[in-house]
């Protein structure tokens, strides 16, 4: 069934920074499920379920809840692919984020990356996708980490966030994030991300070459249109989540909306070996984990959002996928965030 998937480049990176601080990679990657033989593949992908597997057995195996804040001091722009590297050659920080923002597949289609202007501040949003896993706070807290230290090292000086929004509740112990992040910590929110100043969005970069990042851009647009054409499963999955709020999207539907014929939708995807009910499925069951571990959200919004007609039917649904009504569910994604806090 298809799964979101982070490149091997950028978990090989994560686990490079876990074993500078001692943990056992071997032991790591097989708590996770994770071939070492796929990491050596540039261009491998791995399922965001096994992601977010290794940050919880980095977790267990340190006995240390803050792990996700560890950090190499100089950010590698080869562990964002390409796509770090079109960053650099960026005019000013709103414009590297905006391309981060549209080539975010490329390092993992588990994520998105949103900028909304906010009178002087900017919301760089950071959504997550964790599939059929519960998502593990270090992991949010690396990525969120790591993208701020990437930031201040393209920059080449100190920004300091305006605030940090994190969706997990307040951890026992918030020492250590107010220390990696220098400024105000808001919890239990609907959403992660941090706020910077416009001033420091907008200011130039040092590496600034318009010469170079236009070639960048023609590498990343033959890239992403290899990445796009790979596959009819993706887009069929996109299109089922835009859908997803007015309804149960039909498929002649979906497939209209991708210009293409029913037939010739069913078709590609048999090829691929799959059928548009299982992406229907597997889309609304990963919308529902994400939906489900916010804890401002209602249970009858979720359904709504997920295109249930009734709350009896996201109920059967959430016992089909996790074994437990919606409410239970979420109670057990709560426990699970609150052993790791």
């Amino acid at each position: 069934m298809s799964s979101r998937t982070t490149s091997s480049a950028w978990v090989k990176g994560v686990i490079d920074v876990l074993e500078d601080e001692g943990l056992d990679a071997p032991a790591m990657m097989a708590a996770a499920g994770i071939d070492p033989a796929v990491l050596r593949d540039p261009d491998a992908r791995l399922p965001t379920e096994k992601v977010s597997r290794l940050w919880r057995a980095a977790a267990e195996i340190s006995g240390d809840p803050n792990i996700g804040l560890v950090s190499a001091l100089v950010p590698k722009p080869g562990n964002f692919d390409i796509v770090g590297y079109a960053m650099l050659s960026s005019q000013d920080l709103r414009a590297a984020l905006q391309s981060f923002s549209r080539h975010m597949r490329l390092v993992s289609d588990a994520a998105e990356v949103t900028l909304e202007d906010q009178g002087s501040n900017v919301l760089i949003r950071f959504d997550l996708y964790s599939g059929r896993e519960p998502l593990p706070r270090q992991r949010i807290e690396f990525d969120l980490l790591t993208l701020l230290t990437f930031c201040q090292w393209v920059s080449g000086r100190r920004i300091a966030p305006v605030s940090l929004s994190m969706q997990p509740p307040e951890p026992a112990d918030v020492a250590p994030l107010a220390q990696a992040f220098r400024c105000p910590l808001l919890f239990g929110r609907d959403f992660n991300g941090l706020v910077f100043a416009q001033q420091d969005m907008d200011a130039p970069l040092p590496s600034y070459n318009p010469a170079v990042a236009e070639l960048h851009d023609k590498l990343l647009q033959e890239r992403l249109a290899a990445y796009d054409g790979a596959g009819i499963g993706l887009k069929v999955r996109k299109q089922i989540a835009r859908s997803l709020s007015t309804g149960e999207p039909r498929r002649e539907t979906v497939a209209k909306a991708l210009n293409m014929s029913d037939r010739t939708m069913r078709r590609r995807l048999q090829d691929e070996g799959l059928t548009y009910e299982q992406l229907l499925d597997v889309t609304r069951c990963d919308l529902a984990q994400h939906y489900l571990a916010r804890p401002n959200m209602t249970i009858a919004e979720a359904a709504y959002l997920l295109g249930f007609s009734e709350p009896g039917a996201f109920n059967r649904a959430c016992r089909r996928w996790f074994e437990a009504p919606p409410g239970q569910f979420r109670e057990q994604l709560a426990a699970r965030a609150a052993r790791t806090a």
